[in-house]
């Protein structure tokens, strides 16, 4: 990891550095070009991300001046941990530093924002193709086992 990377809440000013990632991600999962997300829900995302009474939040990992990753994650009540748990939604890094520890130093971020809430289990998801994901997530976590399914209602 390099030494000089800086995990950190993010601020309003991040906004453009912020959205070419955010576009990567979103891009990563098919939702690109006719696909696209409407720009209102990212404007929505980005207004949870600084209002207080959403319990969404994000980090960015900084590279020299340059924000470099993305985690988004947000903490919800669970029928399982009374402490409640903390959903890794999104988590992007920079294609060309793939590799070089800033998407695990997002997850040790989250995990730790995590912890200091009092969630006690921080989990997260990613499609079966993430082979590059999955390596580092298989190193920091344990899979276990469920299969997601999803329905727009």
């Amino acid at each position: 990891m390099p030494t000089d990377l800086v995990i950190r809440p993010i601020r309003s000013s991040d906004l453009a550095a912020w959205r070419p990632l955010w576009d990567g991600y979103n891009a990563f999962y098919g939702r690109a070009g006719e696909t696209a997300l409407p720009e209102e829900r990212t404007r929505i995302l980005w207004e949870r991300f600084f209002d207080e009474q959403v319990p969404m939040h994000a980090l960015v990992a900084e590279l020299d001046g340059q924000v470099v990753g993305l985690s988004h994650y947000l903490f919800h009540l669970s029928t399982t941990r009374p402490g409640g748990v903390c959903y890794l939604q999104d988590l992007f890094t920079a294609p060309a530093l793939r590799g070089k520890g800033v998407g695990r130093a997002l997850i040790e971020a989250t995990a730790a924002a995590a912890k200091a809430q009092g969630s006690e289990r921080l989990y997260w998801q990613t499609h079966e193709t993430n082979a590059t994901g999955r390596a580092l997530y298989d190193r920091v976590a344990q899979h276990q086992g469920f299969i997601v399914y999803g329905r727009d209602v």
